[in-house]
């Protein structure tokens, strides 16, 4: 297991490399500058801003002083909020994305999983049917016309929940934003665990504890929904990297100081260090977890070992 990895992160270090590259370039190939704004700074100044944050260098200096400061853990200021490092720009914000990202695809995984063995248990009947047709729903709308339905019925007509604002992560707060950000992952793991659960069902070893006269519900529980659930594993490594870092518009609508809000506003601002340690942060986030990902279907399988 240690060799696989220790192999897993020496491939970690060539993709990061190339993230870092392409998205450095292509920040840099945007139009527009950090340091545009209504009142155009007088030549001598902008010279003077530019020689400050060393962007007075040819693109190649800049590339490699970069990826130098990065290796050191330095992923340089901010070039737009004052006196801030990216550094701790996302230790001041991850937590927001952390708890809402968390409570969404935990949210997700108990209510997907749950429809879906129900959907695979009543196949081709009526419950199937629904439900299918729900999880379609759900991957086919969009987090922006959901999120400012749900904010209009019980935000603003019922006024049971807040519409907007953080609070501190108070819970009423966090009710909007989760459901909405658990929606569509419901809906694909709905899916998921359904297709996984109906192969598995039809499967020699789960005919054979039915022959030796075992109850249904211990062999969903401990045989059937164990290697059902084996592809949705492999996709949950990128969709809670995708839930934790914050959805873009989710955190722009209900205005929460998340990463996906900075993330929003720096690209706007072309604040380069900040969206390049957000994506820095997004691909290493990506990385670990696909690799917990892989550990863990390796428990779950048997059959799968770890070299």
């Amino acid at each position: 297991m240690f060799r696989f990895i220790g192999r897993r992160l020496l491939v970690a270090i060539p993709t990061l490399l190339l993230v870092v590259t392409l998205a450095f370039f292509m920040m840099r190939a945007a139009p527009g500058s950090p340091f545009d704004t209504d009142r155009r700074l007088s030549p001598e100044i902008e010279k003077n801003v530019l020689a400050k944050y060393g962007m007075n260098k040819p693109i190649s200096a800049q590339y490699v002083d970069y990826l130098v400061n990065v290796a050191h853990g330095d992923l340089g200021p901010s070039l737009k909020y004052k006196d801030k490092s990216v550094i701790e720009i996302l230790r001041e914000n991850y937590m927001v994305s952390l708890k809402l990202g968390g409570a969404a695809i935990l949210l997700a995984a108990l209510v997907g999983v749950s429809l879906g063995v129900l959907a695979a248990m009543r196949q081709n009947r009526s419950l199937d049917f629904g439900v299918m047709a729900v999880a379609i729903l759900g991957v086919c709308i969009p987090t922006f016309v959901t999120a400012p339905l749900l904010v209009l019925v019980f935000a603003s007509k019922l006024g049971w929940l807040p519409g907007a604002g953080w609070d501190g992560g108070a819970l009423v707060n966090m009710v909007l934003p989760v459901t909405v950000l658990a929606l569509p992952q419901i809906a694909i793991i709905s899916r998921l665990t359904r297709a996984g659960m109906v192969e598995v069902l039809h499967s020699n070893y789960v005919r054979t504890a039915r022959a030796k006269g075992l109850p249904e519900h211990r062999i969903v529980t401990r045989h059937a929904l164990r290697a059902a659930i084996l592809p949705l594993v492999s996709y949950l490594g990128p969709a809670c990297a995708g839930l934790i870092t914050g959805s873009l518009v989710v955190e722009k609508i209900f205005n929460l100081p998340g990463l996906g809000k900075f993330f929003v506003l720096s690209a706007l601002q072309r604040d380069y260090t900040v969206v390049m340690g957000m994506v820095i942060f997004y691909a290493a986030l990506i990385l670990v977890l696909n690799l917990l990902a892989d550990l863990l279907y390796a428990v779950l399988d048997p059959r799968v070992r770890l070299a």
